[in-house]
């Protein structure tokens, strides 16, 4: 029985896994939907290159960095699983095997990277979002995937809860975007919009499909947190829609599709943390609550001056506070844990109220922060805005190609 459950397992984590690869295909058409016409393709390009750039350096030393070995907690040994020299032959017998673990986070690693793309469009050139997606893995994710989700110190000494990533992935790529954004300057015609908004449908629907597998395959088996928090995934980015479609009806007297789509990425972002801590009326409330947050800081972007048109600071930055904060007060989950979680409202531990704090701060400040250093440096060493004339035709300048032939 114990040998059956165990390829069971494994079976949902692959079958997991390969959903969650659909995400990429999902976030290009999202964005590229999103992107003017002259864009689309550079959109794409950025999203799905991190499949190649991060990867390679995740099976090299970022596994390490992120699982390894704690070094004073702020960083895991990279050594620890170098091209998993010494692991290969683990779980051969039909058993988990550490490689399966390597794959699921290299997704991890590569998506977040992805998302930030939203602040380089229409004016990064592309050789350096290769580099920058390289640097920024290595010096942004890889330490904050240590201090979430290996022995680092946020983990060991902050009293906080994140199941799959609200921090680490979600809040570093919203606000490593802004970041990104900032540094580059707004471009220099902000005249286009969303070119197709059946491509951002399409990579919606995919993008929801793919969550399903993101937070149900970080149970790490076909059991009953798996069940649980595709569950609540599934609720919480149908609600996120009605409440992003709500706040653009009350404020503007129409509801529109990209909103519709938006809600349900809030939704879904909002969720990530809460999953396994929130019970199914709590899904329902905190996709609402979420998606009507996430609307309101659409528009923060005008207002600040940011050319930052993806959304990914609203959706992805300011959706996983939203989360987080959800379950300090109203977390409700009794059975997917073997503690409690019980939300302040609930009779919870006002300690969690200190320790999400700590850790939404330590993430944003960090992640904006070294972000911006980032993209100043290579401003400085090797130029990575385009130039004026490239701006006005990027993907043909750049990629060589259109997405679509007009004559």
């Amino acid at each position: 029985m114990a040998e059956m459950q165990e390829l069971a397992d494994v079976a949902w984590v692959l079958a997991a896994m390969t959903v969650v690869l659909l995400m990429f295909p999902g976030l290009a058409l999202l964005y590229g939907g999103m992107a003017g016409t002259k864009n689309v393709l550079n959109m794409f390009a950025m999203v799905m290159t991190t499949l190649g750039t991060v990867t390679i350096i995740y099976v090299l030393y970022g596994h390490g960095m992120v699982l390894g070995e704690s070094l004073g907690g702020v960083i895991g040994n990279p050594l620890d699983y170098f091209g998993m020299v010494g692991h290969d032959q683990v779980g051969v017998d039909g058993g988990f095997a550490e490689t399966l673990d390597l794959a699921f986070y290299t997704l991890f690693a590569c998506i977040t990277v992805s998302i930030i793309a939203s602040g380089a469009l229409g004016r990064m050139k592309f050789s350096a979002w290769m580099v920058f997606s390289v640097v920024w893995a290595t010096l942004v994710y890889f330490p904050l995937g240590h201090w979430v989700f290996g022995d680092g110190w946020l983990g060991a000494n902050v009293n906080f809860h994140d199941y799959a990533g609200g921090t680490a992935v979600h809040m570093a790529s919203g606000f490593g975007a802004l970041a990104l954004a900032v540094a580059l300057g707004p471009r220099r015609n902000l005249s286009a919009r969303p070119h197709s908004l059946p491509l951002v449908l399409l990579g919606t629907g995919i993008l929801w499909m793919g969550w399903l597998g993101f937070n149900g395959g970080t149970a790490a088996g076909a059991n009953y947190v798996a069940q649980y928090t595709t569950m609540t995934t599934l609720f919480a980015g149908g609600t996120g829609m009605l409440g992003f479609m709500a706040f653009e009806k009350f404020r503007d007297g129409k509801a529109t599709v990209l909103g519709m789509c938006s809600g349900i990425i809030a939704g879904l972002v909002a969720i990530t943390p809460a999953a396994d801590a929130v019970d199914p009326f709590g899904a329902l409330a905190l996709g609402f609550i979420a998606g009507a947050f996430v609307a309101w800081a659409c528009t923060w972007k005008t207002k600040l001056g940011v050319d930052e048109s993806l959304d990914a600071f609203a959706v992805h930055g300011m959706g996983g506070i939203v989360g987080a904060m959800f379950v300090v007060f109203f977390g409700w989950a009794t059975y997917t844990n073997d503690e409690p979680i019980r939300g302040i409202f609930f009779g919870g531990d006002i300690s969690l109220l200190w320790g999400e704090l700590i850790a939404i701060g330590v993430t944003c400040i960090y992640a904006f922060g070294v972000t911006w250093i980032i993209a100043k440096v290579m401003d400085k060493t090797m130029n990575i805005r385009v130039s004026e004339e490239d701006e006005e035709d990027l993907d043909f300048k750049l990629h060589g190609q259109t997405a679509y032939d007009y004559n």
